[in-house]
């Protein structure tokens, strides 16, 4: 891999403006990635935690901090999965206390359209950006399943398409909330506020709603949507979109098509920002970043983990198996995939890939943890801080992202030496913020505040199908 000579420039060698690169941090938690084993590792619901990488990222003037979610505690056989988190306090409580201890910083959250209803999200997302001073954000999800649903009064009720309906009425429904109060309005009594009324599939609901409109208009919204139906969705609906194509020609395919659907719904380009989630692991040199982030990637998997990861393709117990061996000689059983409670199924048909998984065991020699070392990874960057500064700069200038969502593998510390060593990289060649110059995320993100009343029309069952992780 080449890179480039840095540079101060505000502009591009062929003279172009140079983008600004749009930088967040999630705080993980429902997934694998965190190393809890590791020494460094610390709570996972102390408040300290969530400070400290909130104070860190804006310190280092960066847009948003994130905060994923999941509804109930995975199951692996009936057991708790050895690397998911037991415990995670609630997303928007924990967002109000980091609103109290930063500024500046945008605070983004995940919360389920599944099971939630539009008035109470509307209310809590709008209050969220009062406090803080309009820092808010929305990452939409559906919730997945019946199993998470058990702990819901509404149990799993919804079929796969009707979650995703749900979810685009009740996103066009609080957008309707936002939209009620006038920005001048001082209260219901001066007739600057409208009366609602909703009578659709999911919900009928009328009334006036009681917060007023806060200081971005409507939250900034997230979502995470990858189909063809999903793309559609996140270019007429959100603002930014949570990227699994953090690769250079992988992210530049998606935020290539992703860009040219926003037209069709009337649209600027730069009104959607590309986003990927993405690791970074850091050494002196090249080759001690590669070796740091095999031993990264080796604490993330270790054999049992690698065991249940092939386990939820198979859907038979492999526990007889060596995860330092080759993979298993039977083939899935098609009756039984859901031996993984609580997490989104990606693999629709396992029998391809299966197969597709033996030819690369074969032609690279590699053993059942190898392979899920390698299919399992997020990519990301790996090199010198120099080395990193550039191909993230890359990325953003020839439009494979406008930004990432650094994702650490430690809680809460895993990321200083990104935000200390190759921030600052970015801010002498003229492709990041040096200081805020807007007091909201939607001024950070470079996005319009929607005008009062500007509410979207629900978006259609396909379209809505987006909303899902």
């Amino acid at each position: 891999m080449t890179h480039p000579a840095p540079s101060s420039s505000t502009r591009q060698r062929d003279g172009r403006p140079r983008k600004q690169i749009h930088l967040g941090v999630h705080f993980p938690g429902v997934n694998n990635t965190t190393v809890w084993s590791d020494p460094a590792s610390r709570s996972q619901i102390d408040f300290s935690s969530f400070e400290h990488l909130a104070r860190r990222a804006e310190a280092a003037k960066l847009d948003f901090f994130f905060l994923a979610e999941g509804l109930r505690l995975r199951e692996h056989k009936g057991q708790i999965h050895d690397l998911d988190v037991v415990g995670r306090p609630d997303t928007l409580p924990v967002l109000a206390a980091l609103a109290a201890v930063t500024e500046r910083l945008g605070l983004a959250g995940t919360v389920s359209t599944t099971f939630n209803e539009p008035y109470e999200l509307a209310r809590q997302f709008a209050t969220l950006d009062i406090l803080s001073g309009g820092r808010a954000a929305w990452n939409l999800v559906t919730s997945p399943d019946a199993f998470t649903g058990a702990n819901f009064r509404r149990g799993g009720f919804l079929p796969y398409e009707e979650r995703y309906e749900r979810a685009g009425e009740l996103v066009a429904l609080a957008r309707q909330l936002w939209d009620a109060w006038d920005d001048d309005a001082v209260g219901p009594e001066d007739g600057l506020v409208r009366p609602f009324a909703h009578h659709g599939k999911h919900f009928d609901v009328s009334g006036r709603f009681e917060t007023p409109r806060g200081p971005q208009g409507h939250p900034v919204l997230f979502q995470a949507g990858d189909s063809a139906d999903g793309r559609d969705f996140a270019a007429a609906t959100a603002d930014v979109v949570f990227s699994a194509h953090s690769a250079f020609e992988d992210g530049q395919a998606f935020y290539a098509d992703v860009k040219s659907r926003l037209a069709a719904h009337g649209r600027e380009r730069d009104s959607l920002k590309i986003l990927p989630a993405t690791v970074v692991v850091l050494g002196d040199t090249a080759e001690e970043a590669a070796e740091r982030a095999r031993e990264i990637r080796l604490q993330q998997v270790p054999g049992r983990t690698a065991i249940a990861f092939l386990e939820q393709v198979w859907g038979r117990d492999l526990t007889a198996y060596d995860p330092e061996g080759p993979l298993p000689d039977v083939e899935p059983d098609l009756e039984h995939l859901s031996i993984t409670r609580g997490r989104v199924r990606h693999v629709k048909d396992p029998a391809p890939v299966v197969r597709a998984w033996r030819e690369q065991a074969a032609a690279h020699g590699w053993s059942i943890r190898d392979l899920v070392i390698e299919v399992s990874g997020r990519g990301g960057f790996v090199g010198t801080a120099q080395q990193v500064a550039d191909d993230i700069d890359r990325h953003v200038q020839e439009d494979a992202s406008d930004g990432f969502i650094l994702v650490p593998h430690l809680t809460p510390t895993g990321l200083d030496d990104v935000l200390d060593q190759v921030v600052p990289l970015l801010q002498e060649r003229g492709a990041f913020r040096t200081e805020y110059t807007g007091t909201t995320l939607r001024d950070h993100l470079g996005l319009a505040r929607p005008a009062a009343g500007a509410g979207a029309a629900a978006p259609t069952s396909a379209d809505a199908a987006a909303a899902h992780p």
